[in-house]
């Protein structure tokens, strides 16, 4: 059965089909003759952080992935073929992971349970845990501990982007896309950037995982 709300997605596109095309009759087809984005998005799939609304981006203009905690696995052959597919065909200039304080995997990757069939995704979270962990466990808050979490899972994301052969080649030869990390606060709604120094990751990162 069809709810209120369901039927009320279809009038609102209407609605919003109507006013793109006031402003712009040739909108959709030029969006469907071609798709040139300048951004990878690697985010949560968390409901309350939808990536073209909380960076303010139209649409084509982002490309987007999204799972949960915003894990980059190499076992992960979507995520693994969306990068190639943004690098190789697309031509992005940047790629952005981002987390975001609150987030639900990093709570469940805290805790000392069973998740069953999560529990092997949430083993990327614990590896981040398990790195940092020296660090980690000396913060007795377990807010700041979950945030401090977020943080650094995105920064090993960031790490396992650059570690792909389709951002390193790229880079070599065209000198992009470079790898951003961002944290969302849904607190207040604001991005924060983590100034990861890319170049200096990168040379990090090629030591072992020179891929050129």
């Amino acid at each position: 059965m069809k709810s209120e709300k369901y039927t009320k997605i279809f009038e609102d596109n209407q609605k919003w089909l109507e006013s793109r095309n006031a402003r712009d009759e040739d909108f959709f087809e030029n969006l469907y003759n071609q798709q040139n984005p300048e951004f990878l998005y690697i985010g949560c799939s968390d409901s309350r952080v939808p990536a073209n609304i909380i960076t303010g981006l139209d649409v084509g203009d982002i490309f987007v992935h999204r799972n949960i905690a915003n894990v980059v696995s190499n076992n992960d052959m979507n995520l693994m073929s969306i990068i190639q597919y943004a690098v190789e065909q697309l031509k992005v200039k940047h790629i952005i992971v981002c987390g975001h304080y609150g987030c639900g995997g990093i709570q469940a990757a805290l805790e000392q349970k069973s998740f069953g069939l999560l529990d092997s995704w949430l083993k990327n979270i614990r590896d981040v845990y398990r790195l940092h962990y020296s660090d980690l466990k000396l913060l007795t808050n377990e807010q700041d501990l979950q945030d401090r979490l977020v943080e650094l899972n995105v920064i090993e994301q960031v790490e396992n982007v650059i570690k792909t052969a389709y951002v390193q080649k790229s880079y070599v030869k065209n000198k992009f896309p470079t790898v951003h990390g961002w944290v969302y606060d849904m607190k207040t709604g604001k991005l924060k950037d983590l100034d990861i120094d890319f170049d200096k990751k990168l040379k990090k990162v090629q030591l072992v995982y020179k891929l050129e």
